[in-house]
C-alpha cells in the first residue's frame, strides 16, 4: 500500500453485496461479519451499497446489526437506519416500456425493479401505472448483448452498468452508487475521501473511483481491478474482511497472494 493510502482516515466502509460481501452461496462469511463488527467497534460506519432492492438486502443489514444508511438499486434509493426512505430516483416509465420492447425484440431475459416489486421475464399490462427504479437484461450471447448495449447508448439518457459480465443494468442518467454515497456522506458530515468502497462489477466503478480507497475484489471484472487503488482476495476468500482490516482499520494482515 502506498503512503498516500496509509494516511487515509476511513470513517465509512461501503460494500457491494453480490460477488463482494456475499460468497458464491449468497451467504455472508463469518470472517466478514467479524471484521464488520471490528469496524463498528472503532466507530466506522458500514453501508451496504448494492444493486439489490431494499426487500432483498434489508435482512442482511439486520443480520450485521448495521445502524446506518442503505444505498439500494445502484443509488436509486437511499434508506435510513429506521427504514425511512431518504431519496428516490426514478426511471421514466416510457423508457421502461421501450426497454421491455427491446428485450422482447432480442429475446433477452430481463428483470425490472418497481418501487414495490421485481418483475422477471414479464411485465404488468400497463407499465405507466408503476414507478420504476431499474431495468436489467441478462444476455449470455456476447453479440446480442453488444447490440442491446448499442441501442441503450444511442438513447443517451441512461446510466448503464452491470453486476455480472452477462448482464446490463440501467438506471436513470446520473444515478449510481457514488452519487448515493455522496448523499450519505453529507448526512454523516464526512467526505468521500474518508470512504473505503469495495466491489466487483461495473456498477461499483463509480464509488470505487470516488472513494478515498477503492477496493476491487479478487474475483472482480478486469476493468474494476484496473480502476481500483488496491485488489483484495475473492468473495470466497473473505476478501471484504481482508480489505477492512488492512486498509480501513490499518491492522497487520497476511499479504494477498499474487
Amino acid at each position: 500500500m502506498t503512503k498516500k493510502l496509509e494516511e487515509k482516515e476511513i470513517k465509512l466502509i461501503a460494500l457491494d453485496m453480490d460477488g463482494t460481501l456475499l460468497n458464491e452461496k449468497g451467504e455472508i462469511p463469518e470472517e466478514n461479519k467479524k471484521a464488520i463488527k471490528e469496524a463498528h467497534d472503532q466507530g466506522v460506519h458500514v453501508v451496504l451499497s448494492t444493486g439489490r432492492s431494499i426487500a432483498t438486502c434489508r435482512d442482511h443489514a439486520k443480520s450485521l446489526l448495521l445502524k446506518t444508511f442503505l444505498v439500494t438499486v445502484n443509488g436509486s434509493e437511499i434508506w435510513d437506519m429506521n427504514g425511512n426512505l431518504i431519496e428516490r430516483n426514478l426511471v421514466d416509465a416510457t423508457h421502461i416500456q421501450w426497454m421491455w420492447e427491446l428485450a422482447q425484440q432480442h429475446k433477452a431475459n430481463m428483470w425490472a425493479a418497481s418501487c414495490d416489486q421485481v418483475w422477471i421475464d414479464k411485465m404488468p399490462e400497463d407499465v405507466s401505472k408503476s414507478e420504476w427504479l431499474k431495468f436489467g437484461f441478462h444476455i449470455e450471447d456476447d453479440q446480442v448483448r453488444e447490440q442491446v448495449l448499442n441501442s441503450l447508448n444511442e438513447k443517451n439518457c441512461f446510466e448503464i452498468s452491470n453486476s455480472s459480465p452477462v448482464n446490463i443494468e440501467v438506471n436513470a442518467l446520473g444515478i449510481n452508487k457514488a452519487r448515493g454515497l455522496k448523499k450519505v456522506c453529507e448526512l454523516l458530515h464526512i467526505t468521500m475521501d474518508q470512504v473505503l468502497a469495495a466491489g466487483d462489477s461495473l456498477n461499483d466503478i463509480s464509488m470505487i473511483k470516488e472513494a478515498g480507497i477503492g477496493v476491487a475484489m479478487g474475483n472482480a471484472q478486469e476493468i474494476v481491478k484496473q480502476t481500483a487503488d488496491v485488489v483484495t482476495l475473492t468473495n470466497n476468500e473473505n476478501g471484504v474482511a481482508y480489505a477492512i482490516r488492512k486498509w480501513a482499520l490499518k491492522k497487520e494482515v497476511a499479504e494477498v497472494k499474487k
